[in-house]
């Protein structure tokens, strides 16, 4: 039996009863975790989860750190860790500035931000033992703190064939042991309809085109001409341009699509490129997020 992934669920408005199910089947189906994303209230699912399962771990990946103060944070982060036995990982991240901004949210440095915060959150004082802390990483500098103040990382959309350098930046002890979290959410999408397949996740990740932090991480990890024609097209407001410069090259290194056996041979290559927690983030060419992991399951059928 292959190594199976963790996956990434999130509470759609409209749904919510629907995805706790999905939920139990996640963890009847013997995947290892259940991990939310940003996208809707990751820490209210993840606390309903901790409700309803009962070995699966669970995380969030990742809480944006501005959105709440950090004794708020704490205090449902150990809520959640209680009523789940220990299963739950909290995952953190800065965002993006854009986002932010539109939120109205003054962002200072994200190293410097990212100390502070963990620093806050392991200093509230009586709201219980905290969970594990996993920060969200992409460059070196932030890989490097992760290691320094909390307990693992996870990437989000990283690069497959960059991870030996990303990696490289761990110790030896992080990079191999059972105690440090190391995880990467991936655009999966499953269909014989390969083109139709590689089309739904460039869609996905045209819009983290746009985001300068990625850019830069995408231009260092070998995809320099890609970026540059992305940067080229956003300076001459050319928007519907930006999905033609990402090129198949850079899509097949950063996300998951094709037929169930391509899919399966992808992830057993995120494993061994050291990810110890691959985070299927399903989609689908034939319908919508139900859909989606009704294909995602038949992987291991």
């Amino acid at each position: 039996m292959s190594q199976k992934p963790a996956v990434s669920l999130a509470a759609v408005p409209g749904r919510r009863q629907k995805i706790l199910e999905i939920g139990l089947e996640i963890e009847r189906r013997g995947y290892p975790g259940i991990y939310g994303p940003s996208l809707g209230d990751s820490l209210s699912l993840m606390t309903a989860l901790a409700a309803v399962t009962s070995e699966v771990e669970l995380g969030t990946s990742i809480m944006p750190i501005y959105f709440r103060e950090a004794r708020d944070f704490a205090a449902t982060a150990s809520f959640i860790h209680e009523l789940s036995g220990g299963r739950f990982r909290f995952g953190v991240g800065v965002s993006h500035e854009p986002a932010l901004t539109r939120m109205g949210i003054q962002a200072g440095k994200p190293l410097g931000d990212m100390r502070r915060f963990v620093e806050d959150l392991k200093g509230t004082e009586r709201v219980g033992e905290l969970p594990p802390i996993v920060l969200a990483t992409l460059r070196d500098k932030m890989i490097q703190l992760s290691e320094e103040i909390g307990d693992g990382m996870v990437f989000a959309n990283g690069a497959r064939s960059y991870m030996s350098h990303s990696l490289s930046v761990l110790s030896e002890e992080s990079r191999t042991g059972d105690d440090f979290f190391i995880g990467n959410m991936i655009p999966t999408c499953i269909s014989d309809d390969r083109a139709a397949a590689a089309a739904v996740n460039r869609r996905t990740l045209t819009s983290y085109a746009f985001l300068p932090n990625y850019r830069n991480y995408w231009k260092a990890a070998g995809y320099e001409e890609e970026m540059n024609a992305v940067e080229a097209a956003i300076e001459a407001g050319d928007m519907n341009r930006v999905p033609e410069c990402l090129s198949d090259r850079w899509l097949a290194d950063t996300t998951l699509f094709g037929t169930a056996s391509e899919v399966r041979e992808g992830i057993e290559a995120w494993f061994d490129a050291g990810i110890k927690t691959p985070i299927i983030v399903p989609s689908s060419a034939a319908g919508n997020q139900l859909k989606a992991f009704e294909e995602f399951f038949a992987l291991y059928d």
